[in-house]
């Protein structure tokens, strides 16, 4: 491990990414950001930690954040159970521990949300603590530099690797390294697998500065390594979407506590796939009159486990007001008739939608369709439109 870090350092401090985090690399800071980095791309994140630690810039501003801010802070990262989990831990670090995140890697790990890595990162870039920080382009880095052959997916193999570093920087801490940085170093093992030995087979190892320690490179092994277990077949559901709305309001639900996409606002949405029909009924059994529909491109979504194929609707009804209580009047206060397709609608203003609610990326591409230029194309292009008995 020591004969790679140096060498690894040195390109690392010349080559690495000028990041937010990194250049004030505070607690708090290290910590939103690690957790916005699982399951998505650094390039993606700069922008939401950038406006992240603009609104709530300490511990306590986020522990004091109302629910529905805090989700449309974090809304198009997606995996939204990461950002409850961070709110969670941040009232325990507010109660127990001063408002200060704790300079212990092990208690660190007992916060929501925080496993194994994360407290690794933090303890080691935060608190220069020597802590291991192995992700998975750590994981990939390592099986091919020491030509590894154990499946990266099993957490025995993970402990391992964990365990080697943590000896290594223990021994360098130990030494007369008094510049020996963990936090650098679990820092350019990332960088590495993150623009270098990139993932399926594809590493620039031209590039690489440790390209003469490793073993898989040596070998003719770098398709082969890590060896990962083969991924479960997703489960595919197919949805119609319902984008129920008039001139300045759409109908919008929240989903259940528990679940994908737990507490989050959505379109009102159906098992299936509906023709323009069926839509339509759907549509009556909210209490709501539709006056034209139109069909809308079909749409997918990919989540860890499931995939959405959906097709949507836009329908335009009449004026949802409150003097027309058969109507849609109701639902601006509280619920709408019509458990068939859901309960909990709301008729929300649709610049009010855009500005306070959440909803997620699955249903991105449809949400485009709430434009008031997308109500004028409805209105107009009457060839693309199924025209309803009694439209006005």
């Amino acid at each position: 491990m020591q004969r790679i870090l140096k060498p690894l350092l040195a390109w690392y401090e010349k080559n690495r990414r000028e990041l937010e985090w990194r250049q004030k690399p505070l607690p708090y800071y290290v910590w939103v950001s690690e957790i916005m980095l699982q399951q998505t791309r650094v390039e993606a994140v700069k922008p939401y930690f950038s406006r992240f630690i603009r609104q709530l810039p300490s511990v306590r501003d986020l522990a004091l954040c109302e629910e529905d801010r805090l989700l449309k802070l974090w809304e198009g990262l997606g995996y939204y159970s990461r950002v409850r989990n961070l709110q969670k831990a941040a009232r325990i670090v507010m109660q127990q521990y001063g408002g200060e995140l704790p300079a212990d890697e092990k208690t660190l790990r007992s916060l929501p949300g925080i496993g194994s890595y994360t407290a690794g990162a933090i303890a080691s870039i935060a608190f220069g603590l020597p802590a291991p920080a192995v992700d998975g382009n750590v994981l990939r880095v390592l099986s091919r530099i020491l030509g590894s052959e154990a499946c990266i997916d099993e957490p025995l193999v993970k402990k391992e690797f964990e365990n080697r570093i943590r000896e290594c920087y223990l021994r360098m801490a130990d030494c007369t390294h008094r510049s020996f940085s963990p936090g650098a170093c679990n820092q350019a093992l990332m960088e590495l697998g993150a623009v270098i030995c990139l993932p399926n087979g594809s590493p620039l190892c031209d590039q690489c500065p440790v390209r003469h320690l490793c073993r898989a490179r040596s070998r003719h092994l770098i398709g082969q390594i890590p060896v990962r277990k083969q991924k479960a077949k997703r489960r595919r559901e197919k949805k119609t979407v319902l984008i129920i709305r008039d001139q300045d309001r759409v109908l919008i639900r929240k989903r259940p506590d528990t679940g994908l996409l737990a507490g989050l606002w959505e379109l009102p949405n159906v098992a299936g796939h509906l023709t323009a029909d069926e839509a339509i009924e759907k549509t009556k059994e909210l209490g709501v009159q539709p006056v034209r529909i139109r069909a809308l491109p079909e749409e997918k979504h990919i989540f860890t486990h499931i995939e959405w194929e959906m097709t949507g609707y836009l329908i335009l009804v009449e004026e949802m007001d409150s003097d027309s209580p058969e109507a849609a009047g109701s639902v601006i206060e509280g619920q709408v008739p019509g458990q068939s397709l859901t309960s909990g609608c709301v008729a929300v203003n649709l610049q009010k939608v855009q500005e306070e609610y959440s909803i997620p990326s699955a249903f991105g591409k449809y949400v485009s369709w709430l434009g008031i230029d997308r109500l004028s194309e409805l209105k107009s292009q009457t060839e693309a439109l199924i025209h309803l008995e009694g439209e006005v």
